[in-house]
């Protein structure tokens, strides 16, 4: 097997990074060709978001086992044999025209995915340490919102030049590359290997779990994502459909709304050290305002720009949100980092999949009004779940639930 060389510390670190945001990649790059997609595969709107969440669903059921996997069998292995594979979904998505091929290859393509993400993370802790390992695990939050801000615009104009099939081309050719530079620069860089015992593992779950503001968290970032995927997966009906734009304005309108989550995460990090309920509440708070009002406005009036304004606000929102409560999830288990990692992401994503399409199929999104519905939705539950927590903390409880 071959073996990390240090010589080629940076380009592996590059290729570590372009990586880290193909979850947000898969997911979002092909949002604005729903339209066309539905017509092809002559099926209804929720049929073609049900890909959506055929991805999410697998992505997180996976990424629950996936930090066990790579500390037992390395990283190097898995990454290059997902890696290949992935390629191969994407080009058989582009040339077989088949509904539920699609949804079978979109949940092995979650399972890929969420095996590549981790690895990577992973590798990243494998050759660096200190205040260097700091550094780059900082950057990890930056460069992952890359793939939702970039993505829709980008499927935007490869939608509009090319078509649908042109998206998942794309992925099949970045996969490669990175295959590639994976091939050439990195190798095996895990030291020790650890073996992969149930037992263990499921009372390390069971630990983690069974805290309650970690486990009740993972709904509060499930709902503050649903936000944006409801969005993803509605704009192109709204945009095109109803307001009569192409695909090109629907990818700038998802790299606005992409912009809103980074820019949240960014709003999150300068208030690290303000108190975490207390900036949770305000800014849940702030999101019912806006739901309120963004519904009342489109009775009256609306038109893009309006809807793009009230979009934007919502998912500074639902941004700064997730991310102080992400970060916390992250920090809450120092000594099960793994198992807490993959559970955060795993778990919230597997929520998100399942809260955001029954929201969808539920309200039938079509214009401003039924969009500010659901937003108004998610952000009762983030209420909801906040009252809980607050007397949580408040009667002074040790967190834990009582295993089931």
């Amino acid at each position: 097997m071959k073996l990390y060389n240090s010589k080629y510390e940076k380009i592996s670190t590059i290729s570590t990074f372009i990586l880290i945001p193909l979850s947000g990649l898969v997911t979002d790059v092909y949002i604005p060709s729903f339209p066309e997609m539905q017509s092809v595969f002559h099926t209804t709107a929720a049929g073609i978001q049900l890909t959506l969440s055929c991805f999410l669903i697998s992505y997180g059921i996976t990424m629950f086992v996936a930090g066990s996997l790579v500390d037992s069998y390395g990283r190097y292995k898995i990454v290059l044999g997902a890696l290949l594979l992935f390629a191969l979904s994407n080009f058989s998505i582009a040339y077989v025209h088949d509904l539920y091929f699609l949804y079978a290859i979109r949940i092995l393509q979650g399972i890929l995915t969420a095996l590549i993400v981790v690895a990577k993370r992973a590798f990243l802790v494998d050759i660096y340490a200190g205040e260097k390992l700091k550094h780059y695990m900082g950057l990890l939050s930056v460069v992952w919102a890359l793939g939702p801000i970039t993505a829709p615009f980008l499927g935007g104009y490869l939608q509009s030049y090319w078509g649908w099939t042109s998206n998942f081309i794309f992925l099949g050719f970045y996969a490669l590359f990175s295959w590639l530079l994976e091939y050439i620069f990195c190798g095996e860089a895990m030291r020790l290997t650890q073996a992969f015992r149930i037992p263990t593992i499921i009372r390390s779950y069971r630990k983690v779990l069974g805290t309650a503001e970690f486990s009740l968290g993972l709904f509060v970032l499930a709902a503050s994502y649903s936000m944006v995927l409801i969005f993803g997966m509605t704009a192109p009906f709204i945009i095109e459909d109803q307001f009569h734009f192409s695909s090109v304005v629907t990818g700038y309108c998802a790299l606005i709304s992409g912009l809103g989550l980074f820019i949240g995460g960014m709003l999150a990090k300068q208030l690290t050290s303000r108190p975490l309920l207390k900036k949770l509440r305000v800014a849940n708070f702030t999101e019912c305002i806006i739901a309120i009002t963004m519904f009342f406005t489109g009775t009256l009036f609306t038109n893009l720009y309006v809807l793009m304004f009230f979009v934007l606000i919502m998912h500074i929102c639902s941004g700064f949100v997730y991310n102080v409560y992400f970060t916390f999830c992250l920090t809450r288990f120092p000594q099960n980092a793994g198992i807490s990692s993959g559970i955060t992401s795993g778990g919230s994503y597997l929520i998100t999949s399942v809260l955001s399409y029954s929201t969808v199929s539920l309200v039938k999104v079509s214009d401003q009004c039924t969009l500010a519905i659901c937003y108004f939705a998610m952000a009762i539950v983030i209420f909801s779940l906040l009252q809980v927590l607050r007397k949580i903390r408040m009667n002074g409880e040790s967190s834990t639930i009582k295993e089931i």
